[in-house]
């Protein structure tokens, strides 16, 4: 039991790794975040749909099931549209020192979606992640647009986070990933218009990928979304979504790395920046200790 546990925590960290590395493909392509986000998740649904036919899976769910994934996958699209543009206006780095944020909203979001008693331990941890955020933006703030966009995203992850943990005791993870990817995809194609429209944008409603986009496009696809959002929502079986959540936290530590890298100076950032994500580290990491002592206790 302790080895599967184990197990599930590592495949977790893994998914975060990939998801720390979505905003640097992201920031390399040359089309819009609207249409990262609406050639992303078509990708996304038609590699999935072609996976189920081709293995036999069975498709289950009827209209009313569907409903509320194609709901759900509305959200998703948001939260991508505003996750890429978050570092397009900023750096790569502010944008997921913002994702952070995430385990506040969650701790305030579960507890109305699950009908239960907000826990102080989730709430004191959440407001952990905001005094490292504080220590980050103390010299940071010129990037507030940025900030904003990515807290925005923070919030719409942890709404759906939610939402998928009570879809995963119903639905299987491949079903529910397909017709939530093309909720996303039919949400930002209706929405790619009227936010072009907005923007003077009319030249081209949809922009046309470059072939080293649409490369980038497909790693995005197939390996940070079917393959790291379809083992998240099945590892949400057995882990909370506050946990998940909770080491969704990693994602700027790993994309940080991955940024300073990458573009070097470009992503270098003061002092308070890298104090912030150490403290967003020792907040995911109390979490876990806590419980495994907490359930020795109990055993006891």
């Amino acid at each position: 039991m302790q080895k599967a546990i184990i197990k599930d925590y590592l495949k977790l960290h893994w998914i975060v790794f990939l998801w720390g590395f979505t905003a640097i493909l992201g920031n390399e392509m040359t089309i819009p975040a609207t249409d990262i986000v609406m050639y992303r998740t078509g990708m996304a649904a038609v590699l999935l749909f072609l996976y189920m036919v081709i293995r036999k899976k069975v498709f289950e769910l009827i209209f009313r099931q569907i409903g509320p994934l194609f709901f759900t996958g509305f959200i998703i699209g948001a939260h991508w549209f505003f996750f890429f543009e978050a570092a397009r206006v900023s750096t790569v780095s502010v944008c997921l020192a913002g994702m952070a944020t995430t385990t506040f909203w969650t701790s305030l979001v579960e507890p109305l979606f699950k009908k239960r008693r907000v826990q102080p331990l989730e709430v004191i941890l959440g407001l952990i992640v905001i005094g490292g955020l504080y220590l980050i933006f103390r010299f940071e703030f010129n990037h507030a647009l940025g900030l904003t966009l990515a807290i925005i995203s923070a919030l719409l992850a942890a709404i759906f986070s939610v939402l998928n943990s009570q879809f995963t005791l119903k639905y299987r993870p491949f079903e529910i990933t397909l017709y939530e990817m093309i909720g996303a995809t039919v949400g930002i194609i209706l929405f790619i218009p009227i936010y072009k429209w907005q923007l003077m944008d009319t030249e081209s409603i949809y922009a046309i990928p470059t072939s080293r986009d649409w490369g980038l496009l497909g790693i995005l696809s197939v390996v940070c979304t079917v393959y790291a959002f379809s083992v998240s929502v099945e590892l949400m079986k057995r882990i909370s979504a506050f946990v998940v959540n909770l080491t969704v936290n990693l994602e700027p530590v790993y994309g940080i790395i991955m940024a300073l890298v990458l573009y070097g100076e470009k992503e270098q950032m003061s002092n308070g920046f890298y104090y912030g994500t150490l403290v967003i580290l020792l907040a995911v990491l109390a979490y876990p200790i806590y419980s495994n002592i907490k359930r020795k206790r109990v055993k006891v």
